[in-house]
């Protein structure tokens, strides 16, 4: 059975990639080494790993160019957040570090969520879900 997800990014700049989400409060995976060449990074209670290479390295490993992401969108990566502040504390620490918000903070009653763009134009969004008043279907 899968123990552990891992998304693996291309990026530019690996050591700022790496800065900017340290910011946003991901920490370092100390069972992988982080170095110039590569940095890897755990999301949440769940332990999902993020993984980023520089672009040559992720070319290189997928056999595929990379996407544009100033063109189009090769994945939206969602994360969960704990209340509405934190929704909006996170998109604010993004922008800090030099990310942009492509999703303005939005209320749906039962779901509060925003989005963001990282260094490399890798879309995220950031949701708080109050299942209690999620509308049945």
């Amino acid at each position: 059975m899968t123990k552990e997800i891992w998304i693996n990014l291309p990026v530019k700049d690996v050591k700022k990639s790496k800065e900017f989400f340290i910011q946003l409060g991901f920490s370092l995976n100390p069972r992988h080494g982080n170095t110039d060449d590569k940095a890897s990074l755990v999301i949440g209670d769940k332990n999902v790993i993020v993984m980023l290479f520089p672009e040559p390295t992720f070319k290189k490993f997928t056999g595929n160019e990379i996407a544009d992401t100033k063109q189009g969108t090769e994945v939206l990566i969602s994360i969960d957040a704990e209340s509405k502040e934190e929704v909006d504390e996170i998109v604010k620490k993004a922008v800090k570090a030099g990310g942009t918000i492509y999703g303005k903070p939005h209320d749906q009653g039962w779901m509060y969520g925003a989005g963001f763009a990282d260094l490399d134009g890798h879309r995220w969004n950031v949701l708080y879900m109050d299942m209690s008043k999620m509308p049945e279907e």
